[in-house]
């Protein structure tokens, strides 16, 4: 019995002429089944907020829920080929950049777009993250 052995996407972190990337990949190739990942928020299980007003608790949470949202499409983040943060404040992406070290090694960082936000859908959240993977098929 032969076992497939799955490669996931190629990354492409500094193509020729384009400065290198240092938390994110320029280009992502993939090819197989999307799996879109709605901005995920810093709420538990239960509707309830993690971290109020901290940022660092607020993105392990969101990192979780990605985590579960993945898992349930069977994916991981080894199938992520684009991560977008939408952030109340940019001072946040330090901590959001060491939630995401814990799920995501720097030889695989996927695509990503970061954008600084007047609001999110209710004060007290200070990110949301949606995510895009390819599964192979």
């Amino acid at each position: 019995m032969t076992e497939s052995i799955r490669t996931g996407p190629t990354r492409i972190p500094a193509p020729e002429g384009v400065a290198p990337a240092t938390q994110y990949s320029h280009v992502v190739m993939a090819s197989g089944r999307l799996v879109a990942v709605s901005g995920q928020l810093p709420l538990d299980e239960n509707g309830e907020l993690v971290g109020a007003g901290d940022p660092a608790a607020q993105a392990r949470q969101v990192f979780e829920n990605l985590r579960r949202c993945l898992a349930a499409a069977g994916a991981d983040f080894t199938d992520v080929v684009k991560l977008t943060y939408f952030v109340t404040d940019m001072a946040h992406m330090p901590a959001i950049r060491t939630a995401r070290a814990a799920h995501l090694p720097d030889d695989r960082l996927p695509a990503s777009s970061a954008v600084q936000v007047a609001a999110l859908v209710r004060p007290e959240f200070l990110m949301e993250i949606e995510a895009l993977a390819v599964v192979p098929a």
